[in-house]
Protein backbone atom coordinates (compact mmCIF):
# COMPACT_ATOMS: atom_id res chain seq x y z
CA UNK A 1 0.00 0.00 0.00
CA UNK A 2 1.29 3.34 -0.92
CA UNK A 3 1.50 6.04 1.69
CA UNK A 4 -0.18 9.15 0.58
CA UNK A 5 1.21 11.40 3.20
CA UNK A 6 4.71 10.93 1.49
CA UNK A 7 5.19 12.46 -2.01
CA UNK A 8 8.34 12.09 -3.69
CA UNK A 9 8.50 14.08 -7.17
CA UNK A 10 10.96 12.93 -10.79
CA UNK A 11 11.24 15.71 -12.98
CA UNK A 12 12.61 14.08 -15.97
CA UNK A 13 12.02 10.85 -17.78
CA UNK A 14 15.16 9.50 -19.04
CA UNK A 15 17.62 7.10 -17.05
CA UNK A 16 18.59 9.08 -13.90
CA UNK A 17 14.52 9.22 -13.21
CA UNK A 18 13.87 5.98 -14.11
CA UNK A 19 17.15 3.99 -11.85
CA UNK A 20 15.93 6.91 -9.17
CA UNK A 21 12.27 5.74 -9.06
CA UNK A 22 13.24 2.02 -8.94
CA UNK A 23 15.77 2.63 -6.29
CA UNK A 24 12.97 4.18 -4.12
CA UNK A 25 10.84 1.43 -3.85
CA UNK A 26 14.00 -1.06 -3.79
CA UNK A 27 14.82 0.71 -0.54
CA UNK A 28 11.49 0.70 0.92
CA UNK A 29 10.12 3.90 0.66
CA UNK A 30 6.41 3.82 0.63
CA UNK A 31 5.18 7.13 0.37
CA UNK A 32 3.93 8.70 -3.65
CA UNK A 33 6.56 8.44 -6.70
CA UNK A 34 5.66 10.01 -8.99
CA UNK A 35 7.60 10.65 -12.32
CA UNK A 36 6.77 13.16 -14.95
CA UNK A 37 8.39 13.03 -18.28
CA UNK A 38 8.08 15.73 -21.32
CA UNK A 39 8.53 12.92 -23.95
CA UNK A 40 5.35 10.44 -24.18
CA UNK A 41 7.91 7.59 -24.80
CA UNK A 42 8.49 5.49 -21.11
CA UNK A 43 12.38 6.49 -19.91
CA UNK A 44 14.86 5.16 -22.21
CA UNK A 45 18.76 4.99 -22.31
CA UNK A 46 20.01 7.44 -24.81
CA UNK A 47 23.21 5.34 -25.82
CA UNK A 48 21.45 3.57 -28.57
CA UNK A 49 20.40 6.55 -29.95
CA UNK A 50 23.20 7.14 -31.12
CA UNK A 51 24.74 3.83 -32.03
CA UNK A 52 23.04 0.47 -31.99
CA UNK A 53 19.39 1.68 -32.40
CA UNK A 54 20.12 3.82 -35.29
CA UNK A 55 22.55 1.09 -37.07
CA UNK A 56 19.67 -0.98 -37.04
CA UNK A 57 21.45 -3.46 -35.18
CA UNK A 58 18.95 -3.28 -31.94
CA UNK A 59 15.14 -3.04 -31.61
CA UNK A 60 13.34 -0.19 -30.65
CA UNK A 61 11.63 -1.84 -27.52
CA UNK A 62 15.27 -2.64 -26.43
CA UNK A 63 16.08 1.19 -25.48
CA UNK A 64 13.28 1.51 -22.44
CA UNK A 65 14.84 1.13 -18.77
CA UNK A 66 11.64 -0.74 -17.92
CA UNK A 67 8.80 -2.49 -19.34
CA UNK A 68 5.87 -0.66 -19.23
CA UNK A 69 4.25 -2.62 -17.00
CA UNK A 70 7.37 -2.44 -14.47
CA UNK A 71 5.66 1.26 -13.61
CA UNK A 72 2.31 0.36 -12.37
CA UNK A 73 3.56 -2.81 -10.54
CA UNK A 74 5.39 -0.28 -8.62
CA UNK A 75 3.27 2.19 -8.20
CA UNK A 76 5.03 4.46 -10.20
CA UNK A 77 2.59 7.24 -11.05
CA UNK A 78 3.79 8.26 -14.52
CA UNK A 79 2.56 12.01 -16.16
CA UNK A 80 4.41 11.56 -19.34
CA UNK A 81 3.96 14.25 -22.84
CA UNK A 82 3.55 17.17 -20.16
CA UNK A 83 6.83 19.13 -19.48
CA UNK A 84 6.92 21.59 -15.63
CA UNK A 85 6.59 24.84 -16.38
CA UNK A 86 6.76 26.29 -12.96
CA UNK A 87 8.78 24.95 -9.80
CA UNK A 88 6.96 26.99 -6.70
CA UNK A 89 9.14 25.91 -3.68
CA UNK A 90 7.72 28.28 -1.29
CA UNK A 91 4.67 25.88 -2.07
CA UNK A 92 6.39 22.60 -2.96
CA UNK A 93 4.71 22.24 -5.76
CA UNK A 94 5.31 21.68 -10.22
CA UNK A 95 3.25 23.07 -12.18
CA UNK A 96 2.61 21.08 -15.78
CA UNK A 97 1.86 22.52 -18.91
CA UNK A 98 -1.74 21.38 -18.83
CA UNK A 99 -2.21 23.19 -15.25
CA UNK A 100 -1.49 20.48 -13.08
CA UNK A 101 0.02 21.22 -10.01
CA UNK A 102 1.46 18.54 -8.15
CA UNK A 103 2.79 18.88 -4.34
CA UNK A 104 6.20 17.20 -3.34
CA UNK A 105 8.34 16.51 0.04
CA UNK A 106 11.06 16.34 -2.22
CA UNK A 107 11.83 16.56 -5.55
CA UNK A 108 14.71 15.57 -7.92
CA UNK A 109 15.40 16.92 -11.16
CA UNK A 110 16.73 15.24 -13.53
CA UNK A 111 15.76 16.93 -16.65
CA UNK A 112 18.76 16.23 -18.88
CA UNK A 113 20.34 18.50 -21.30
CA UNK A 114 19.61 19.48 -24.96
CA UNK A 115 21.87 19.93 -28.39
CA UNK A 116 23.09 23.12 -28.53
CA UNK A 117 21.81 24.38 -32.28
CA UNK A 118 23.47 26.13 -34.87
CA UNK A 119 23.07 29.71 -35.87
CA UNK A 120 23.43 30.03 -39.24
CA UNK A 121 21.33 30.63 -42.00
CA UNK A 122 19.38 27.59 -43.61
CA UNK A 123 18.68 25.63 -40.16
CA UNK A 124 15.31 25.74 -40.79
CA UNK A 125 15.21 23.53 -43.82
CA UNK A 126 13.64 20.14 -43.55
CA UNK A 127 16.92 18.05 -44.04
CA UNK A 128 19.13 19.17 -40.82
CA UNK A 129 19.00 17.19 -37.50
CA UNK A 130 19.76 17.29 -33.97
CA UNK A 131 20.16 13.89 -31.95
CA UNK A 132 18.87 14.01 -28.50
CA UNK A 133 15.55 12.05 -28.28
CA UNK A 134 14.39 9.05 -29.43
CA UNK A 135 11.97 10.66 -31.28
CA UNK A 136 15.30 12.56 -33.45
CA UNK A 137 16.85 8.83 -33.52
CA UNK A 138 13.53 7.62 -35.00
CA UNK A 139 13.61 10.24 -38.22
CA UNK A 140 17.54 10.13 -38.23
CA UNK A 141 17.54 6.22 -39.11
CA UNK A 142 15.19 6.48 -41.72
CA UNK A 143 16.94 9.81 -43.02
CA UNK A 144 20.37 7.41 -43.17
CA UNK A 145 19.00 4.45 -44.50
CA UNK A 146 17.25 6.75 -47.44
CA UNK A 147 21.22 8.21 -47.92
CA UNK A 148 22.52 4.92 -48.34
CA UNK A 149 19.99 3.93 -50.94
CA UNK A 150 20.08 7.07 -53.29
CA UNK A 151 24.22 7.66 -52.92
CA UNK A 152 23.25 10.80 -50.57
CA UNK A 153 25.37 13.08 -49.04
CA UNK A 154 25.19 13.75 -45.20
CA UNK A 155 27.09 16.26 -43.43
CA UNK A 156 27.96 16.52 -39.43
CA UNK A 157 28.75 19.72 -37.80
CA UNK A 158 30.97 18.67 -34.94
CA UNK A 159 33.57 15.69 -34.21
CA UNK A 160 32.42 14.69 -30.70
CA UNK A 161 31.57 11.56 -29.92
CA UNK A 162 27.84 11.75 -31.27
CA UNK A 163 29.19 13.01 -34.67
CA UNK A 164 32.11 10.10 -34.79
CA UNK A 165 29.14 7.64 -33.60
CA UNK A 166 27.00 8.73 -36.08
CA UNK A 167 29.13 9.07 -38.87
CA UNK A 168 30.08 5.54 -38.29
CA UNK A 169 26.60 4.30 -38.37
CA UNK A 170 25.49 6.54 -41.74
CA UNK A 171 28.63 4.80 -43.43
CA UNK A 172 27.18 1.35 -42.69
CA UNK A 173 24.03 2.26 -44.26
CA UNK A 174 26.24 3.43 -47.28
CA UNK A 175 25.79 7.64 -47.17
CA UNK A 176 28.60 10.06 -48.07
CA UNK A 177 30.05 11.60 -45.10
CA UNK A 178 31.34 14.60 -44.29
CA UNK A 179 32.55 15.94 -40.95
CA UNK A 180 33.21 19.55 -40.31
CA UNK A 181 35.20 20.69 -37.21
CA UNK A 182 36.73 23.46 -36.31
CA UNK A 183 39.25 21.65 -34.12
CA UNK A 184 42.72 20.27 -35.85
CA UNK A 185 41.36 16.89 -34.78
CA UNK A 186 38.25 14.96 -33.70
CA UNK A 187 37.46 15.06 -29.82
CA UNK A 188 39.88 17.33 -28.62
CA UNK A 189 38.50 18.88 -25.80
CA UNK A 190 38.35 15.12 -24.19
CA UNK A 191 41.38 13.15 -25.54
CA UNK A 192 43.62 15.88 -26.57
CA UNK A 193 45.20 16.35 -29.99
CA UNK A 194 47.88 13.40 -29.11
CA UNK A 195 45.09 10.53 -29.72
CA UNK A 196 42.93 12.56 -32.43
CA UNK A 197 44.37 11.44 -35.02
CA UNK A 198 43.67 7.95 -34.40
CA UNK A 199 40.16 8.30 -34.94
CA UNK A 200 40.56 10.78 -38.07
CA UNK A 201 42.80 7.88 -39.54
CA UNK A 202 39.83 5.43 -38.28
CA UNK A 203 37.14 7.04 -40.11
CA UNK A 204 38.70 7.99 -42.99
CA UNK A 205 40.08 4.55 -43.56
CA UNK A 206 36.09 3.53 -43.73
CA UNK A 207 35.32 6.76 -46.43
CA UNK A 208 34.37 9.71 -44.25
CA UNK A 209 35.93 12.97 -45.40
CA UNK A 210 36.50 15.45 -42.74
CA UNK A 211 36.98 19.60 -42.81
CA UNK A 212 39.47 20.77 -39.76
CA UNK A 213 39.67 23.81 -39.01
CA UNK A 214 36.41 25.24 -40.79
CA UNK A 215 33.17 26.27 -39.43
CA UNK A 216 29.44 26.32 -41.09
CA UNK A 217 28.31 29.42 -41.70
CA UNK A 218 25.45 28.39 -43.94
CA UNK A 219 22.94 26.01 -45.02
CA UNK A 220 22.04 25.97 -48.57
CA UNK A 221 18.58 24.56 -49.83
CA UNK A 222 16.14 25.27 -52.69
CA UNK A 223 12.44 24.46 -52.08
CA UNK A 224 12.91 23.95 -48.58
CA UNK A 225 15.55 20.99 -48.84
CA UNK A 226 19.06 21.12 -47.98
CA UNK A 227 21.40 21.20 -51.30
CA UNK A 228 24.97 22.16 -49.70
CA UNK A 229 26.81 23.90 -46.70
CA UNK A 230 29.37 26.66 -46.60
CA UNK A 231 32.04 27.03 -44.47
CA UNK A 232 34.01 29.92 -42.97
CA UNK A 233 37.17 29.52 -45.20
CA UNK A 234 35.05 29.60 -48.13
CA UNK A 235 34.81 25.65 -48.84
CA UNK A 236 31.15 24.43 -50.00
CA UNK A 237 30.01 20.72 -49.78
CA UNK A 238 27.51 18.68 -51.25
CA UNK A 239 24.90 17.80 -48.50
CA UNK A 240 21.28 16.48 -48.53
CA UNK A 241 21.40 16.18 -44.77
CA UNK A 242 22.62 17.91 -42.10
CA UNK A 243 23.44 17.08 -38.24
CA UNK A 244 24.22 19.52 -35.87
CA UNK A 245 26.39 17.60 -33.23
CA UNK A 246 27.75 20.57 -31.55
CA UNK A 247 27.57 19.74 -28.22
CA UNK A 248 24.50 19.84 -25.52
CA UNK A 249 23.33 22.38 -22.66
CA UNK A 250 22.15 21.63 -19.85
CA UNK A 251 18.18 22.25 -19.36
CA UNK A 252 18.56 24.31 -15.80
CA UNK A 253 16.01 26.88 -17.31
CA UNK A 254 13.33 25.88 -14.55
CA UNK A 255 15.96 25.68 -11.94
CA UNK A 256 17.05 28.91 -12.37
CA UNK A 257 13.71 30.56 -12.44
CA UNK A 258 13.44 29.09 -9.32
CA UNK A 259 15.74 30.93 -7.76
CA UNK A 260 18.68 27.39 -7.55
CA UNK A 261 22.17 27.79 -7.67
CA UNK A 262 23.28 27.51 -10.99
CA UNK A 263 27.10 26.55 -11.43
CA UNK A 264 29.05 28.75 -13.63
CA UNK A 265 28.88 28.63 -17.72
CA UNK A 266 33.08 28.18 -17.14
CA UNK A 267 32.33 24.77 -15.09
CA UNK A 268 29.68 23.99 -17.59
CA UNK A 269 26.96 25.33 -16.19
CA UNK A 270 24.28 23.09 -14.80
CA UNK A 271 22.18 22.69 -11.22
CA UNK A 272 25.05 23.36 -8.65
CA UNK A 273 24.85 20.35 -6.22
CA UNK A 274 26.33 19.03 -3.01
CA UNK A 275 28.48 15.67 -3.10
CA UNK A 276 24.91 14.24 -2.27
CA UNK A 277 23.11 15.59 -5.06
CA UNK A 278 21.39 18.39 -3.00
CA UNK A 279 20.77 21.62 -4.55
CA UNK A 280 20.73 25.27 -2.23
CA UNK A 281 17.64 24.04 -1.40
CA UNK A 282 17.56 21.08 0.68
CA UNK A 283 14.13 19.85 -0.44
CA UNK A 284 15.62 19.50 -4.32
CA UNK A 285 18.18 17.04 -5.19
CA UNK A 286 19.49 17.36 -8.76
CA UNK A 287 21.33 14.15 -10.86
CA UNK A 288 22.51 12.88 -14.70
CA UNK A 289 23.21 15.45 -16.87
CA UNK A 290 21.85 18.87 -15.51
CA UNK A 291 23.87 18.80 -12.36
CA UNK A 292 27.28 19.85 -11.66
CA UNK A 293 28.43 18.46 -8.52
CA UNK A 294 30.88 19.27 -6.03
CA UNK A 295 33.57 15.84 -7.10
CA UNK A 296 35.02 15.24 -3.61
CA UNK A 297 37.41 13.05 -5.63
CA UNK A 298 38.58 15.51 -8.01
CA UNK A 299 38.04 18.17 -6.20
CA UNK A 300 36.48 20.37 -8.65
CA UNK A 301 33.27 21.15 -9.70
CA UNK A 302 31.90 18.67 -12.87
CA UNK A 303 29.21 17.96 -15.03
CA UNK A 304 29.02 15.00 -16.61
CA UNK A 305 26.92 14.02 -20.23
CA UNK A 306 27.61 10.41 -20.08
CA UNK A 307 25.56 7.07 -19.07
CA UNK A 308 27.30 6.01 -16.31
CA UNK A 309 26.05 9.62 -14.65
CA UNK A 310 22.54 9.07 -15.02
CA UNK A 311 22.86 5.21 -14.29
CA UNK A 312 24.50 5.72 -11.18
CA UNK A 313 23.26 9.39 -9.98
CA UNK A 314 19.67 8.61 -10.29
CA UNK A 315 20.03 5.94 -7.66
CA UNK A 316 22.50 7.78 -5.36
CA UNK A 317 19.98 10.80 -5.51
CA UNK A 318 17.11 8.55 -4.26
CA UNK A 319 19.25 7.16 -1.56
CA UNK A 320 20.11 10.71 0.10
CA UNK A 321 16.26 11.79 -0.68
CA UNK A 322 15.88 9.09 1.89
CA UNK A 323 18.19 10.49 4.17
CA UNK A 324 21.61 8.12 3.81
CA UNK A 325 24.37 9.34 3.89
CA UNK A 326 25.86 10.08 0.15
CA UNK A 327 29.02 10.77 -1.18
CA UNK A 328 28.74 11.22 -4.54
CA UNK A 329 32.40 10.35 -5.54
CA UNK A 330 32.62 8.20 -8.62
CA UNK A 331 34.63 7.88 -11.31
CA UNK A 332 33.17 9.62 -14.20
CA UNK A 333 33.27 6.82 -17.18
CA UNK A 334 31.68 6.50 -20.85
CA UNK A 335 32.39 4.38 -23.90
CA UNK A 336 31.76 4.33 -27.50
CA UNK A 337 31.59 2.07 -30.28
CA UNK A 338 32.64 2.62 -33.66
CA UNK A 339 32.87 0.39 -36.91
CA UNK A 340 35.40 -2.16 -34.93
CA UNK A 341 36.39 -0.02 -32.31
CA UNK A 342 34.95 -0.26 -28.59
CA UNK A 343 36.55 2.16 -26.04
CA UNK A 344 35.96 3.11 -22.78
CA UNK A 345 37.34 5.87 -20.65
CA UNK A 346 37.60 6.80 -17.13
CA UNK A 347 38.73 9.69 -15.51
CA UNK A 348 38.45 13.74 -16.31
CA UNK A 349 41.62 14.97 -18.08
CA UNK A 350 40.41 18.11 -20.18
CA UNK A 351 43.16 19.99 -22.42
CA UNK A 352 45.69 22.03 -20.22
CA UNK A 353 44.89 19.24 -17.50
CA UNK A 354 47.48 17.01 -17.89
CA UNK A 355 51.21 16.95 -18.96
CA UNK A 356 51.97 13.83 -20.41
CA UNK A 357 50.09 10.75 -22.24
CA UNK A 358 51.68 7.32 -21.70
CA UNK A 359 50.46 4.70 -24.62
CA UNK A 360 50.24 1.02 -23.01
CA UNK A 361 49.85 -1.49 -26.58
CA UNK A 362 49.85 -1.06 -30.10
CA UNK A 363 48.32 2.32 -31.44
CA UNK A 364 48.85 1.23 -34.73
CA UNK A 365 46.84 -1.66 -34.33
CA UNK A 366 44.15 0.07 -32.20
CA UNK A 367 44.39 -1.97 -29.70
CA UNK A 368 45.69 -0.04 -26.41
CA UNK A 369 45.09 1.82 -23.32
CA UNK A 370 46.12 5.37 -23.31
CA UNK A 371 46.39 7.21 -19.53
CA UNK A 372 46.71 11.28 -19.03
CA UNK A 373 49.03 12.03 -16.25
CA UNK A 374 49.90 15.07 -14.11
CA UNK A 375 52.87 15.21 -12.05
CA UNK A 376 53.10 11.13 -12.60
CA UNK A 377 49.21 10.91 -11.24
CA UNK A 378 47.02 9.46 -13.85
CA UNK A 379 44.34 11.38 -14.22
CA UNK A 380 42.36 9.58 -16.93
CA UNK A 381 42.56 6.28 -18.88
CA UNK A 382 41.09 5.28 -22.14
CA UNK A 383 41.09 1.60 -23.09
CA UNK A 384 40.61 0.60 -26.83
CA UNK A 385 39.94 -2.67 -28.59
CA UNK A 386 41.80 -3.84 -24.73
CA UNK A 387 38.87 -5.49 -22.77
CA UNK A 388 38.63 -5.73 -18.18
CA UNK A 389 40.93 -3.34 -17.26
CA UNK A 390 38.25 -0.44 -16.28
CA UNK A 391 38.26 -1.51 -12.59
CA UNK A 392 42.17 -1.75 -12.21
CA UNK A 393 42.18 2.19 -14.46
CA UNK A 394 39.62 3.73 -12.09
CA UNK A 395 41.50 2.39 -9.12
CA UNK A 396 44.73 4.19 -10.92
CA UNK A 397 43.27 7.55 -10.85
CA UNK A 398 41.94 7.25 -7.30
CA UNK A 399 45.30 5.92 -5.43
CA UNK A 400 46.34 9.53 -6.80
CA UNK A 401 50.06 8.73 -6.23
CA UNK A 402 52.56 9.23 -8.46
CA UNK A 403 53.07 6.19 -11.36
CA UNK A 404 56.14 5.05 -13.05
CA UNK A 405 55.55 5.64 -16.81
CA UNK A 406 58.06 3.33 -18.06
CA UNK A 407 56.14 0.52 -15.97
CA UNK A 408 52.65 2.43 -16.92
CA UNK A 409 53.78 1.84 -20.66
CA UNK A 410 55.29 -1.91 -20.52
CA UNK A 411 52.45 -4.73 -21.15
CA UNK A 412 54.66 -6.63 -19.16
CA UNK A 413 54.11 -5.14 -15.86
CA UNK A 414 50.73 -5.94 -14.68
CA UNK A 415 48.58 -3.14 -13.83
CA UNK A 416 47.53 -4.07 -10.59
CA UNK A 417 51.07 -3.83 -9.30
CA UNK A 418 50.93 -0.45 -10.18
CA UNK A 419 47.97 0.52 -7.94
Amino acid sequence: MVDAHRTFVIVGGGLAGAKAAETLRSAGFSGRVILIGDERDHPYERPPLSKGYLAGKEERDSVFVHETAWYAGADIELHLGQPVTVLNRDARSVELGDGTVIHYDKLLLATGAEPRRLDIPGTDLAGVHHLRRLAHSDRLRNVLAALGRDNGHLVIAGAGWIGLEVAAAARGYGAEVTVVESEATPLHRVIGPELGQIFTDLHSDHGVRFHFGGRLTEIVGQDGMVLAVRTDDGEEHPAHDVLAAIGAAPRSALAEAAGLDIAPRAQGGGIAVDASLRTSDPHIYAAGDVASVAHPGLGTRLRVEHWANALNGGPAAARAMLGQDVSYDRVPYFFSDQYDLGLEYSGWAPPGSYDQVVIRGDAGKREFIAFWLKDGRVLAGMNVNVWDVTDTVQELIKAGQPVDPDALADPSVPLESLI
